[in-house]
């Protein structure tokens, strides 16, 4: 009942569209109607605000934190499920017909409330991919497969195991850019579009 309670309270806070909000609140209207259709931070820089992106992957990433926080204040146990909720979420929330963002930032801010050393691992391997080669898409995706290898050996067998599923989830919500990578088509950091 109490893992059921936290999932549950996990996915209510993950599921909430702050990219959406934010954008909706400034005037720039529905950000779902530009770029990738996408709710995240990475299509809400495609409105041209840079605090407005900043605001949403900030809020994303604390939403995943504080459910973490929130439940395993209750028993340990119970912050595992409500992170994975959080990401859930903010993947399929039920307001916008289940159609949310990639988790990226939910995802980190779930890393940052269960394991903090996974965080920096995260933050390391996504900053070095980015000014290797200069595309966030490639920097998110090889950051989530060294997370659960570095979880393996920093944590509990328990949260590498999370962050192996979730992981997994990210790389598959993130399919049209493999296929953009692939075919040399993605857009850059910094780059149109």
């Amino acid at each position: 009942m109490g893992y059921g309670l936290a999932l549950i309270f996990g996915y209510l806070l993950g599921s909430i569209p702050f990219g959406l909000l934010l954008t909706r609140a400034a005037g720039l209207g529905d950000v779902r109607k530009i770029g990738s259709g996408n709710i995240g931070a990475t299509n809400v820089l495609r409105t041209g605000s840079k605090g407005l992106a900043a605001a949403t992957l900030l809020l994303d990433a604390l939403k995943g934190t504080a459910a973490v926080l929130i439940a395993g204040h209750f028993a340990p146990e119970f912050a595992l499920a409500a992170g994975f909720g959080a990401l859930l979420g903010h993947l399929f929330p039920i307001w916008l017909g289940f159609k949310g963002g990639k988790g990226v930032a939910t995802y980190l801010g779930v890393l940052l409330g269960l394991a903090w050393q996974g965080a920096l691992v995260f933050a390391v391997v996504w900053l070095a991919m980015a000014f290797l080669f200069r595309y966030s898409s490639l920097a998110a995706l090889t950051a989530a497969v060294a997370v659960p290898i570095a979880l393996f050996f920093l944590s509990t067998p328990q949260i590498a195991g999370l962050f192996a599923v979730m992981s997994l989830i990210v790389i598959a919500r993130h399919h049209e850019n493999i296929s953009r990578l692939l075919s040399g088509t993605e857009g850059k950091i910094g780059g149109k579009g």
